[in-house]
């Protein structure tokens, strides 16, 4: 099976080592050339370029689930459509134990500042799938585990639905195969798109039901 957008993972997984100070680009997927780097304690950010009209956000989204997204405000699908990755997921009380997740691991400006990926974002009931001790021993090795299971929820390129099924390389070196088409996906085998297509400044996000711990 053909996996997508292996030489840009390739260079966004060379920066791991170095602290994970930066994410690159995917040539055509990539949003902008300009990043935007966000603090990791207020993850607060400036205004997008990348949408010409976040009123069309909503319109973009498919699945279910989109229903609990807020209406309105930095939580909707149009205000996190005007902030970086992390910083709109942050808004989203769907994505909350992520977004504490993210934090703990120092990933913040890693995703904030990344041009052009797709991320697959567990909700709250999904990590409350996972055993008590999977998830303790992870929290309690933020550079180690914990960072290798979220960077296996990124992938190079804002893939649309139509590009979403395949092997795709993750930015913790592994690979994650999406099977489905349409308004229906699942990841791994076991995680659904529970709502998919959510623009956000440099990332295109899909929300799932199960955390992606990557293969032994």
């Amino acid at each position: 099976m053909k996996i997508r957008h292996a030489g840009a993972i390739a260079g966004l997984a060379l920066a791991l080592p170095l602290g994970l100070a930066a994410c690159g680009n995917s040539g055509t997927d990539a949003a902008s050339s300009s990043s935007s780097s966000t603090s990791s304690d207020s993850m607060t950010s400036s205004p997008s370029d990348t949408m010409s009209s976040s009123s069309d956000a909503s319109a973009m989204v498919f699945g279910a689930s989109c229903s609990a997204v807020p209406k309105d405000g930095k939580g909707s699908f149009n205000g996190m459509a005007t902030d970086p990755v992390a910083t709109a997921a942050s808004n989203n009380p769907l994505l909350s134990t992520l977004v504490t997740a993210v934090k703990q691991a120092g990933l913040v400006d890693t995703l904030n500042s990344a041009q052009g990926i797709t991320v697959f974002a567990p909700t709250n009931d999904a990590f409350g799938k996972l055993d008590k001790a999977t998830l303790n021993k992870a929290m309690a090795d933020p550079k180690g585990l914990l960072t290798k299971v979220l960077t296996n929820h990124v992938v190079a390129g804002k893939l649309t639905p139509e590009q979403l099924a395949g092997t795709h390389k993750t930015l913790g070196g592994g690979s994650i195969t999406v099977a489905g088409s349409g308004q229906d996906f699942t990841v791994d085998g076991n995680a659904k798109v529970i709502c998919g297509n959510v623009p956000t400044a440099n990332a295109t996000v899909y929300i799932i039901d199960n955390v992606l711990v990557p293969k032994a």
